[in-house]
């Protein structure tokens, strides 16, 4: 039986808003191993998280959030943006990873600042790189892991072999520790094509509990979703059964 994937809540954790402090706490409250939220960066160089960035003010307008510091952002808005340094703190606290999930490349220098002032490059690592935001990484962020995002137009335009060749051999040339795909393309060839290149494999986001055993039973290293507490359950019932079974063999 593989070791069990490590649980990664994403942001929106059980129900509460993306970006939020109450996403954040149900998921240390749960005992997850990583943290994933999006990271964005305001004119001023500050790490915020957001998913877009079109934002919304108070007044009902909409603006770039690139263009704007955080300081303009906050004076803008209903509620200040949770920032990446905010968030970190709280990460570092209760001794979790988080998975930063690159939204812009303007974003990776800043992230890199922060993370190594807070002396933070073990407690987290990138995602949302595809293969030249995963370059540029090794330049401005080099001492912080990063995932390769998977291009899926080549699972569709390429045969699956093919693709999942291209994959690991980009995730391999980009320095990438593994690579980062969606649930629904992996299969033992994928499972097999990565642990032969030394690669992790990182899947999302999975709200199904028959997805996340089935992943599991794959050997997966690491998924993500948003039901945090479904995939706790799903792990405990498969611990129970290997305990049950090794117990009857012996």
């Amino acid at each position: 039986m593989n070791k069990f994937p490590l649980i990664t809540a994403h942001t929106g954790c059980m129900g509460h808003p993306d970006h939020s402090f109450e996403s954040l706490q149900a998921a240390i409250t749960l005992g997850v191993d990583i943290y994933e939220d999006d990271i964005r960066s305001t004119r001023d160089g500050v790490p915020v998280l957001a998913h877009d960035d079109d934002i919304t003010l108070a007044d009902g307008s909409c603006c770039s959030l690139a263009e704007m510091t955080l300081k303009e952002l906050n004076n803008a808005r209903l509620a200040p943006i949770l920032t990446l340094q905010d968030v970190l703190e709280q990460i570092r606290a209760a001794g979790k990873i988080m998975n930063l999930d690159i939204k812009s490349d303007s974003a990776l220098e800043p992230v890199s600042t922060l993370v190594n002032r807070m002396d933070m490059e073990e407690m987290v690592f990138l995602s949302g790189c595809d293969y030249g935001s995963a370059v540029k990484a090794s330049q401005y962020a080099p001492s912080i892991r990063r995932l390769l995002n998977v291009n899926m137009q080549s699972f569709g335009s390429l045969s699956y072999d093919e693709a999942v060749f291209k994959a690991c051999a980009n995730a391999r040339e980009a320095g990438c520790f593994g690579i980062n795909v969606p649930y629904q393309v992996v299969q033992p060839v994928l499972m097999e094509a990565v642990q032969r290149s030394g690669l992790a494999i990182y899947v999302w986001t999975v709200m199904e509990a028959d997805d996340m055993r089935r992943l599991a039973q794959l050997g997966v290293d690491s998924i993500t979703t948003r039901d945090p507490e479904k995939l706790i359950a799903v792990r405990d019932e498969t611990n129970f059964a290997k305990e049950n079974r090794d117990w009857t063999i012996s």
